[in-house]
């Protein structure tokens, strides 16, 4: 498991699967905290982003912190593979805030956030990042098995 100790408003973390071409990255360049699914083979930048979601809002962090009297505004994010390299999960403080299959070439975050219409072409499903409960069960259950 790879981690950083950031302050929202600036964050990068990427970790490459064992399973090549599949690299995660999160990134907070500001005004949002982002997790996108790569595909390391490609040399074009715009081509290697498979999907993107996004995990915050940097000022709802702000005002969440400042609801509950959050001494420190520093956050933990940590990402874990899967043994066979295939999904990865996103951690933030612990909690898990977006995965991607690779296999089934879908990803997965609390946010729900960005949904487009399905096209012809795409390989990768983006119709709906919608959380699922029942796919991070079976990501834990795969590391623990």
């Amino acid at each position: 498991m790879e981690s950083l100790s950031f302050t929202p408003g600036r964050a990068f973390l990427s970790s490459n699967s064992t399973a090549v071409p599949w690299t995660v990255v999160f990134e907070d360049e500001g005004l949002a905290g982002y997790f996108y699914a790569c595909d390391r083979s490609q040399t074009d930048h715009d081509a290697s982003i498979l999907d993107a979601m996004l995990i915050y809002n940097v000022a709802a962090l702000a005002k969440s912190d400042l609801e509950l009297e959050r001494p420190e505004p520093q956050r933990i994010a940590s990402i874990e593979w899967s043994r066979n390299g295939l999904q990865a999960v996103l951690y933030l403080d612990g909690t898990p805030q977006g995965l991607y299959d690779f296999a089934a070439r879908c990803g997965y975050c609390r946010m729900n956030f960005p949904n487009f219409l399905d096209a012809r072409d795409d390989i990768w499903r983006r119709s709906s990042h919608a959380w699922s409960d029942e796919a991070m069960r079976r990501f834990e259950a795969e590391l623990y098995t």
